[in-house]
């Protein structure tokens, strides 16, 4: 038997073994919540959690990365939830989790929350808890309702932002449950140097998903190139609209001016060798993009929607504008590009930002104090009989 201390939450606990938890996935392929929660999988204390990992979809760019510290990966394969097999295969989830003894179950997305609550309630997991990471979900009004019903299996709702939290109530889930814990970012993977040059490389790093607006910022820059002829954009990142906005570009006459980079994997490189980031969405949670370009040391230009409003103090760390309004967001860039000493200053604040509170390492700290408090709450014999536990 091995004592060890719960980091950061009082909670000192003799262990004859860690606690066997599963975090559920829909898949390994790349995306904001995918790659949050990712790194919390791999960053949990491995003295106190042996981490289980679940998933619909074993695959995507990111399964080497997620699976390398699991103790095990365990695949329920589902093709939609008005399906027969999915209720076969929610049972087989419940069977396991019982097989494997698990103490801890934390659904990660919407499907995983409509299939994983329910049915780690049916196994009797002693603690269930979700995820809620957008504030207006892209899904059906079917599948948001089920999403709703599946909270009520849960005993804590973790959002990423006080606007998530906000919806969170207003779709009448009780405070109470609700805890908030920001997303995080490795600080250090994405130290830049002073930028000396003149500010010309634009940049956005999103999905290409109709809320993140894309067209707005094509439509800025083909007004900002006519006075600002040495300006350039990238757009970084994969989605549905590649085709409808690479057309949109050239229709604009931007084609020369406005590169798609598709998905990247060194995004912290791209971020070095930009000067202003730019991200105009109608609808946010709370954006890892813009969290990791103020990290970068770049001034962002951001629009004032959910949890960016948490992020960003407009004219201290950045520059707020308003949603679908490409004029404004023009303005915003150019007064950027033709102050550079205001520019550097905001790029400067925004990094002692994302430094001060938005670590990694804040983030999983908070995780395991909610895990932590519910374990000791409604599972003390999986910690151990005799575990002394601070109140």
């Amino acid at each position: 038997m091995k004592t060890v201390t719960l980091a950061q939450t009082g909670a000192l606990v003799a262990l004859p073994r860690p606690i066997p938890i599963a975090l559920f996935f829909s898949s390994f392929v790349p995306g904001g919540t995918e790659r949050q929660m990712i790194e919390l999988s791999r960053r949990l204390d491995r003295r106190v959690f042996a981490v289980h990992l679940v998933c619909f979809h074993r695959c995507g760019a990111w399964q080497a990365r997620a699976e390398e510290h699991a103790v095990s990966v365990t695949e329920f394969p589902i093709t939609g939830f008005r399906r027969a097999h999915t209720f076969h295969q929610m049972r087989a989830f419940a069977r396991w989790c019982r097989a494997t003894d698990i103490a801890l179950v934390h659904t990660l997305d919407i499907y995983a929350n409509i299939f994983g609550l329910p049915a780690a309630a049916t196994a009797c997991v002693p603690v269930r808890i979700g995820n809620r990471r957008e504030i207006n979900p892209d899904k059906s009004l079917a599948m948001i309702a089920l999403q709703r019903a599946a909270y009520a299996f849960a005993h804590r709702i973790v959002a990423n932002s006080d606007a998530v939290a906000t919806r969170l109530r207003h779709e009448r889930v009780a405070h109470a449950a609700i805890d908030v814990i920001p997303n995080g970012i490795d600080v250090a993977a994405f130290a830049a140097p002073p930028r000396g040059r003149p500010l010309r490389r634009v940049i956005t790093v999103a999905n290409l998903r109709p809320e993140k607006a894309h067209e707005i910022l094509i439509d800025a820059a083909a007004s900002l190139v006519a006075t600002h002829p040495g300006l350039e954009f990238h757009v970084v990142g994969d989605g549905p609209r590649l085709a409808e906005l690479t057309a949109l570009a050239a229709a604009r006459g931007m084609g020369d001016r406005v590169r798609f980079f598709g998905h990247r994997d060194d995004v912290p490189a791209l971020l070095r060798e930009s000067d202003i980031f730019v991200l105009p969405s109608r609808s946010e949670a709370f954006p890892n993009g813009l969290i990791e370009a103020m990290a970068a040391g770049l001034p962002v230009v951001a629009t004032a929607v959910g949890g960016i409003v948490e992020l960003v103090r407009h004219g201290e760390n950045g520059l707020l504008v308003r949603p679908g309004d490409s004029r404004d967001l023009a303005n915003a860039i150019q007064q950027l590009v033709d102050d550079p000493r205001r520019a550097a200053a905001l790029a400067s604040q925004a990094r002692r930002t994302i430094e001060a509170r938005y670590s990694f390492e804040r983030m999983v700290t908070a995780f395991e104090r909610v895990y932590a408090k519910e374990l000791r709450r409604r599972a003390p014999m999986a910690l151990c009989p005799a575990a002394r536990l601070a109140s």
